[in-house]
């Protein structure tokens, strides 16, 4: 929802930062799976229960993720790059509500339905992107990407809000994934309404 209005904001000092790493040698893959790495550990910071830790490495882990795109903006795009940055973003996203119902068994289940609802979101956002490539359509509403990027209620941005959230209030963590949940499911909603009234026919 708020991706495609931050991009004015992050985008020039990202480029900037992004074209001094590429002038150095730094190739945007080995930053994705960089910023993996840390995103995983600040997953398992989670699930050990040093919230703190986690906190910072899920923000290094976007730090990365935004300095690869940069990256490859600068020394060229590529098509193995692209996927490996959808990999690791699912990856990432999977990993933190696995970690805090790794941490406390009470969010078990509210962890357990917030993954179900990030895999139908990822469904019905690489679905849309598959039958928009097949005809031929692009957008740069999210900054020029490797694939079709279609909007919706909850996206990249409201996710880290809401991890960022469960780091500093986990008492509230039911309550967070259960709403973000149903946030998802809507935005499955609409994207398939999107699907509907631009793919039919």
């Amino acid at each position: 929802m708020f991706d495609a209005r931050l991009r004015p904001l992050i985008d020039p000092p990202l480029n900037a930062a992004g074209r001094a790493l590429a002038q150095l040698g730094v190739r945007a893959t080995c930053l994705t799976f960089a910023g993996l790495a840390l995103g995983l550990a600040g997953a398992g910071a989670i699930a050990l229960g040093a919230l703190g830790w986690g906190l910072v490495l899920i923000c290094a882990n976007r730090l990365f993720d935004g300095l690869d795109g940069a990256v490859a903006r600068a020394r060229g795009a590529s098509d193995l790059g692209g996927y490996f940055d959808i990999v690791a973003d699912f990856a990432f996203y999977v990993a933190i509500p696995t970690a805090f119902g790794i941490m406390d068994p009470a969010n078990t289940l509210p962890a357990l339905v917030l993954v179900a609802s990030f895999v139908l979101t990822g469904v019905s956002f690489l679905a849309f992107a598959v039958i928009a490539a097949k005809r031929g359509e692009e957008t740069r509403a999210h900054g020029r990407k490797s694939f079709f990027y279609s909007t919706g209620l909850a996206e990249g941005a409201e996710t880290i809000a809401v991890f960022i959230a469960m780091c500093l209030a986990p008492q509230w963590f039911a309550t967070i994934a259960y709403t973000y949940a149903a946030l998802c499911v809507a935005t499955v909603v609409q994207r398939s309404a999107m699907a509907a009234a631009r793919f039919g026919g």
